[in-house]
């Protein structure tokens, strides 16, 4: 069993649900990214993704492009994301995922990537452009490794699309709340909540809703229906208006919240 799988079985069992939480790995720098996973674990993160900062983030927001732009100017690299997962692994077991897009993984070499992200301790990939109907040649390298494939559903996906994220998919689906980019929402909207619930079940995977909540209340109102929830942009927003111990403060501080929110959703 995946650590992101034994993660959800532990929380199933404990009728608890998964706080996903996404920050841009090398915001402002990979040291402190280094610094800040097990902090966000302890706080309460139960699955971290880490942004691969990409040139041409296409479905993302503002606030996560800028926070892409600021990793890149640091000189953060996929190379370098991986080499500090290796050193985060010396202190903490919380499963990490890496979530981008297609290109820099296919510039590494996709055989290359797959071996080197096991050998750091990475448990899955979400790649946001590489649909499953595209993803033959990287899902069999990741299988052979144990890398977890994490797809993407949306509220316009079809009955086929659905089938075959059940059938490729492993670690969790991440059903996207809302059409167009990354961004935090005033809302979650009740059709939202029954789409989710319908997804949930269709297929066997655990299901975790993402983009556009913004804090404990959304969080906890999604909880309701989903194994997991996703939280990013504004999580990411907290880099953007502080840094130093006092993001680091912010970052505790907003992730134990969101947790505290989530509590009893495990028992509906």
């Amino acid at each position: 069993m995946s650590r992101i799988a034994d993660k959800f079985e532990h929380l199933k069992m404990n009728k608890e649900k998964a706080l996903i939480t996404f920050i841009t790995a090398g915001d402002p720098d990979l040291s402190f990214t280094c610094r800040i996973i097990p902090e966000m674990e302890k706080s309460g993160a139960d699955i971290i993704e880490l942004g691969v900062p990409f040139s041409d983030p296409m479905a993302d927001g503002p606030t996560i492009q800028k926070s892409s732009q600021r990793a890149l100017a640091a000189g953060t690299t996929l190379k370098a994301i991986l080499a500090m997962v290796k050193t985060v692994r010396n202190v903490s077991k919380v499963p990490i995922i890496l979530m981008g897009y297609f290109n820099p993984v296919y510039n590494y070499g996709i055989r290359k990537f797959v071996n080197d992200a096991v050998d750091a301790g990475v448990d899955g990939v979400l790649l946001v452009d590489l649909p499953p109907e595209e993803a033959s040649e990287f899902k069999m390298e990741a299988d052979t490794k144990g890398l977890d494939v994490i797809f993407l559903l949306t509220p316009t996906s079809d009955a086929q699309r659905i089938e075959k994220v059940a059938l490729l998919g492993s670690g969790f689906m991440y059903y996207v709340t809302v059409t167009g980019v990354t961004g935090a929402r005033k809302s979650v909207e009740e059709s939202v909540l029954t789409s989710v619930q319908k997804i949930r079940n269709q297929i066997a995977l655990p299901v975790a809703a993402g983009f556009g909540i913004a804090d404990a209340v959304q969080a906890a109102r999604v909880a309701e229906v989903a194994d997991g929830v996703v939280v990013g942009s504004a999580l990411v927003k907290l880099f953007e208006e502080s840094g130093g111990e006092e993001l680091i403060g912010m970052v505790r501080g907003f992730i134990a919240g969101l947790k505290a929110g989530m509590k009893g959703s495990g028992d509906r």
